[in-house]
């Protein structure tokens, strides 16, 4: 079965970085693009980044652009989410998923992504 484990979240201060990672297993991981959402305390989980299968293509929303950079090492069967700049409102838990989509629009919603991991919580302190 499909399975996705986030690490790498924590407390870090505002201005301050994190990189989470997310490795799969179950699947083969160089033929899915794969996204980070995030879920705030009372809000809904919104999307933060997506990569294509080889990883030339990415998508940011515009909330995290220019601060935070999606990759992937297919080798290693893992993606990552390099978060600079961070600030209170990035407060939330992380999580990564696999899309069934190979690239596009789409993968910013959450409509095609079947397999979630369980969250990393990342906490900003302003």
């Amino acid at each position: 079965q499909v399975q996705l484990v986030e690490s790498g979240g924590g407390l870090v201060q505002a201005g301050g970085s994190l990189r989470l990672s997310c490795a799969a297993s179950g699947l083969t991981f160089s033929g899915y693009a794969m996204g980070w959402f995030r879920q705030a305390p009372g809000k809904e989980r919104t999307f933060v980044a997506a990569i294509t299968r080889s990883g030339t293509s990415t998508y940011y929303a515009d909330s995290v652009k220019g601060r935070f950079t999606i990759s992937r090492d297919n080798a290693k069967n893992t993606v990552y989410l390099q978060m600079n700049s961070l600030k209170f409102e990035d407060t939330a838990v992380y999580y990564c998923a696999v899309s069934t989509r190979g690239a596009g629009p789409s993968l910013k919603t959450e409509y095609d992504y079947p397999y979630w991991g369980q969250g990393t919580q990342v906490t900003v302190s302003s």
